[in-house]
């Protein structure tokens, strides 16, 4: 049995998930589905991408992952779909997939151009999640082999979503905020092995800020770095918001330096 992942920022207000595993269910009703969720803030492609990043990497080799957050649905974007060593993904191509991407590099892509695939040959302008990109996915996960599925595309081409990389200095490492959660944790492009063994802190605005282990290091309302459970540098407030406390969103560069060790000998 084949499984599918659904991303999208349609929220559980309206029926456009429903649509989406209508679509699926239609043309493959033995594939499991399952939601990462679909609470990602309208329009936000760098809440959905990092939402992909963190999240994919736990699920069985072949598993197809949907995912929507279009803004420019209907427009010139491509509708893409990738093939990974172990993992499938359909989706706008508006670096959505450019996080997971930089983690389980492409080894094929498509655009999504048969439209014997889709649910209509005439999808709508505003919903290709339903028309276009849930019913791929179902085919994929169904065994249509992925070739298929549309016109071959240079990998190299796909969107790459415009942050600044992280890269090492002398001090430390430069990079930026790649998400904020609901927590309002600032989550940063520092992988979290870049800090082990060593005393570091993270410099974000006006704000010099020491790195910790846990929430619990630091009193409540009182700022910290950590390496959060998705394995990057994150800048928390223990109890509250960090983005609201220290008014940081994506995109804010950040700076993370070394300590000099202290000798307690």
């Amino acid at each position: 049995m084949g499984l599918i992942t659904l991303l999208s920022d349609f929220g559980l207000a309206d029926g456009y998930v429903a649509q989406m595993k209508g679509a699926i269910a239609a043309i493959a009703p033995q594939v499991q589905v399952i939601d990462l969720t679909h609470l990602v803030p309208p329009q936000d492609i760098a809440a959905g991408r990092f939402c992909l990043t963190s999240t994919c990497p736990y699920f069985p080799a072949g598993t197809v992952h949907v995912a929507v957050v279009d803004p420019g649905v209907g427009g010139a974007r491509r509708a893409v779909a990738v093939r990974c060593e172990e993992a499938f993904f359909v989706a706008p191509d508006n670096g959505l997939l450019s996080g997971i991407l930089a983690v389980t590099p492409a080894v094929a892509a498509v655009e999504l151009t048969e439209f014997r695939y889709w649910r209509t040959p005439s999808p709508s302008a505003t919903f290709h999640g339903r028309d276009i990109f849930a019913p791929v996915g179902a085919h994929l996960s169904s065994g249509v082999p992925f070739e298929q599925l549309g016109r071959p595309i240079d990998a190299a081409s796909l969107v790459v979503l415009d942050l600044p990389d992280c890269r090492a200095t002398a001090e430390g490492y430069a990079g930026a905020i790649q998400a904020v959660d609901r927590f309002g944790n600032l989550i940063t492009n520092f992988p979290g092995g870049v800090v082990a063994g060593r005393p570091w802190s993270v410099v974000l605005g006006k704000w010099t800020i020491p790195g910790g282990h846990t929430y619990s290091d630091v009193p409540r309302g009182e700022t910290l770095a950590l390496v959060g459970s998705h394995g990057f540098v994150e800048v928390a407030v223990a109890g509250g918001s960090a983005g609201q406390v220290l008014d940081q969103t994506v995109g804010a560069p950040v700076i993370l330096i070394w300590q000099p060790s202290v000798d307690r000998h």
